[in-house]
């Protein structure tokens, strides 16, 4: 029974793991068949042969079913179902064990089923999810990075991130600073996976927010065009170590992924905290996100120090959120491109010592 069953399996385009399935199922069968069969049914090895056959066949074919693909670099490729992963390994049930991979081994994983639809929740513009996998840099730019766009001004270039199904996208203040002819380069998933590039006129800027360095645009196209978008962190949650990766426009350089882990999350500039990661960014990757494993929008990054390596800054998401919800208070104005909300600072004294008193009758000199 054995050898005309790996008769069969010899014959089947996926002999390997169907030859692996069938001698690990049929080493154990006889001791289910006795487990499980009262001695007065089907008595004789024999039969046990039958049962174990059947439930091989049925166990190996059933495998074939439905089953999720991990396909190896080298091309192997194993079937079974994958119940556990993260950015750095995937495990992977092919039912006698479960498997695990380094994701670096891994060239390709094919769900049979989707790994469950993202529950989005809507608040205010942005959007937040639940419930979403944690997953390698490289399988999360696949996912997310057509929410990655390109941000065109006269004056120069910089990133954005769609952060909704109606059009609008986050960018930095200083991307669109003094100009109201902007442009954006969108990638658009077309039916077989690909990526459209297209470029769209005709931006709206919503609101400004300078001392955050944040800029809310409006992509009319993109209303109607169900196009992908990146949620916001739900909660934040950054740690020191944390692996992160971001996507822009370096330099011109489209849709350019570096990743690295947060250095710090309690960088102070200007009355500001900032992330520091030592994730590569440079000027282009202005108002592009930066994402963490699952695939979440943990912050903007607007700066890098120059001369230094391994310094980059981000915005947190609690900003973002912020100034979203509030943006009728730095609403742009077409008029006015200094239009919201802005306290100017004080003139700086000329002298130390006490104020002067006031330059009328009712001063009274000290």
């Amino acid at each position: 029974m054995v050898s005309t069953l790996l008769t069969y399996v010899e014959r089947s385009p996926e002999r390997d793991i169907l030859h692996y399935a069938v001698s690990a199922i049929w080493g154990r069968c006889v001791y289910f068949y006795d487990l499980l069969m009262p001695e007065n049914v089907m008595p004789n090895r024999i039969n046990s042969s039958f049962f174990c056959l059947a439930l091989a066949i049925a166990s190996t074919l059933s495998a074939g079913v439905l089953a999720d693909i991990i396909t190896l670099n080298g091309g192997a490729e194993v079937k079974g179902t994958v119940v556990k992963r993260n950015d750095r390994a995937i495990w992977i049930d092919v039912g006698p064990e479960i498997l695990m991979f380094n994701v670096e081994d891994v060239g390709n994983v094919d769900l049979s089923e989707s790994e469950g639809v993202m529950k989005v929740k809507s608040d205010s513009l942005f959007r937040t999810a639940t419930d979403l996998p944690e997953l390698s840099p490289r399988e999360q730019a696949k996912r997310i990075g057509p929410a990655v766009i390109k941000v065109s001004t006269p004056g120069g270039l910089g990133s954005g991130v769609i952060i909704n199904d109606k059009g609008n996208a986050i960018t930095n203040a200083h991307v669109i600073q003094g100009e109201t002819n902007l442009r954006a380069t969108v990638w658009i998933t077309q039916p077989d996976g690909t990526l459209k590039r297209v470029v769209m006129e005709d931006i709206e800027i919503v609101a400004v927010n300078n001392h955050l360095d944040l800029a809310l645009l409006r992509i009319p196209e993109l209303d109607s065009k169900g196009t992908a978008f990146a949620p916001l962190e739900l909660a934040e949650s950054v740690e020191i170590g944390q692996p992160v990766f971001a996507i822009g426009n370096p330099l011109g350089l489209e849709r350019t992924m570096s990743q690295g882990v947060i250095s710090t999350t309690q960088r102070s500039f200007d009355g500001i905290t900032y992330i520091q990661t030592d994730a590569a960014i440079n000027p282009g990757n202005s108002g592009g996100p930066l994402f963490n494993t699952k695939g979440e929008v943990v912050g903007i990054t607007n700066m890098g120090i120059l001369g230094g390596e391994a310094l980059g800054f981000a915005i947190p998401t609690r900003y973002l959120k912020d100034f979203i919800r509030n943006r009728e208070a730095f609403a742009y104005d077409k008029d006015n491109p200094n239009s919201g909300h802005r306290y100017h600072p004080p003139p700086s004294r000329e002298a130390f010592g006490p104020s002067p008193g006031l330059d009328d009758s009712t001063s009274v000199a000290e």
